[in-house]
């Protein structure tokens, strides 16, 4: 598995947020993709991440994963973006 975001440690929840979308985002690894989405899942359920996740597009990130071959990152991904109904 890929090593964790590296973040300084003065670094805010917008950093944070964009080294896990990153990661995603360059991984080869699916255990490190399913690991990431969940931890951005999680992220999701707090009101105070909504604008960094926004700004970020991590909505369509997710919209993104729908078409992936893995049952797993679709569940995630559906899982998100259903967030809030």
């Amino acid at each position: 598995m890929d090593p964790k975001p590296r973040v300084v440690p003065e670094g805010g929840r917008l950093e944070y947020l964009q080294a896990l979308v990153t990661e995603f985002q360059e991984t080869t690894s699916q255990e490190a993709k399913e690991q990431v989405l969940a931890n951005l899942a999680n992220f999701a359920y707090d009101p105070n991440n909504y604008r960094y996740l926004r700004e970020l597009q991590v909505l369509d990130l997710f919209l993104d994963v729908l078409s992936e071959d893995s049952d797993t990152l679709v569940e995630f991904a559906i899982e998100m973006a259903t967030q809030g109904e």
